[in-house]
């Protein structure tokens, strides 16, 4: 069983039951989420020996949020205790022409508060096969920055592959730093790059000649994005392969979904998904990341492991909450031709 260590931060998710708006809501779906937190559990699912390593407060909120991972197979043994809270984000979902919402109450959360030396990560990383993070942890603070650099630093030591969904918040970058100042120095130690052409724009000033994600219609021909990814694997030249989400809103509830992944000869192309009526697609990049890395681990091609990671993201769209609920036997069978959506008897 391979093992995965992620590290970020978590949180309580307080979402409006449906369709809901802020003004309209009277009280709030309480669950939990959080980018590398949503990886680590669909990689549970899968059967990968998946680690989760964030900091949080002693009290019942963190106590209920690691009693849900824990219960859904994620280790947490990684964790460290500390600070006053755990941070929150608001959901308001959209509809149709209305694009959902995001509010997050985050400052001085317990992550953010976290310093370099806080875990020990030639402990935690021990025998792992891979390191996750993504551009939202470094977003948090100086501290949580360095803290993720550190993290690197240490999985390049040991011999530990590195993933990273670059992941860009505009929200969150708020202390004083860009991600444009911060994020190279961290994707320097990386051996695979997930992002999408906001992510590289926004953080490297990387994109692709004539794309418009506000107008494709649902339509996007995957080729153009081969520049975005040797762009990206020379600018950092320990990066192996380079994927890229692919989604083309026609509104709030119907998506085109798929990915491409580029090892710097070729592009793997998964097929393309019509998703026509969303249920949540918070978390979608995530189930994508968790999916890919399940696929490069258990497959021989980088043809099925694209496959298998946009056919895990496109079943979390049906599923409410961060976490992407679904099996190995269920991403399959929609692979291979599933997905009329029958009942199973």
């Amino acid at each position: 069983m391979a093992k995965v260590v992620s590290f970020g931060e978590v949180m309580l998710r307080l979402s409006t039951p449906g369709y809901q708006r802020f003004s309209q809501a009277r009280q709030f779906d309480a669950t939990f989420g959080g980018g590398e937190a949503n990886v680590a559990v669909s990689l549970a699912n899968y059967g990968v020996d998946a680690h989760f390593v964030t900091r949080l407060p002693k009290n019942d909120i963190a106590d209920m949020c690691t009693a849900e991972l824990k219960g859904l197979g994620v280790n947490l043994d990684g964790v460290v205790y500390g600070g006053d809270r755990v941070g929150i984000y608001y959901l308001e979902t959209g509809a149709v022409a209305r694009g959902s919402k995001v509010v997050y109450d985050r400052a001085h959360s317990a992550i953010s508060e976290i310093q370099p030396g806080m875990v020990d990560w030639h402990k935690v990383l021990e025998g792992a096969d891979w390191f996750h993070w993504t551009g939202i942890t470094p977003a948090l603070s100086q501290g949580a920055a360095d803290a993720c650099l550190e993290a690197i630093k240490v999985a390049n030591e040991l011999g530990v592959k590195v993933s990273c969904d670059l992941n860009y918040r505009k929200k969150l970058w708020k202390y004083g730093k860009t991600a444009a100042e911060v994020m190279p120095a961290l994707v320097e130690g990386c051996d695979l790059i997930l992002g999408n052409e906001e992510d590289a724009e926004k953080e490297f000033g990387i994109k692709p000649e004539g794309f418009d994600a506000e107008k494709t219609g649902g339509e996007i021909d995957q080729s153009i994005f081969v520049s975005v990814a040797e762009q990206l694997m020379k600018k950092f030249p320990k990066c192996k392969k380079v994927a890229i989400t692919l989604r083309g809103s026609i509104n709030a509830n119907h998506n085109t979904w798929g990915g491409v992944l580029y090892d710097g000869k070729t592009l793997w192309q998964s097929r393309r998904y019509d998703i026509t009526h969303i249920v949540d697609r918070v978390g979608g990049g995530d189930s994508f990341m968790g999916g890919l890395l399940y696929g490069l681990i258990a497959y021989d091609t980088d043809q099925e492991a694209i496959e298998f990671a946009a056919a895990a993201s496109c079943l979390k769209h049906t599923i409410l909450g961060d976490y992407n609920r679904v099996t190995v036997s269920e991403v399959e069978g929609l692979i291979k031709g599933g997905g009329s959506g029958r009942v199973s008897r």
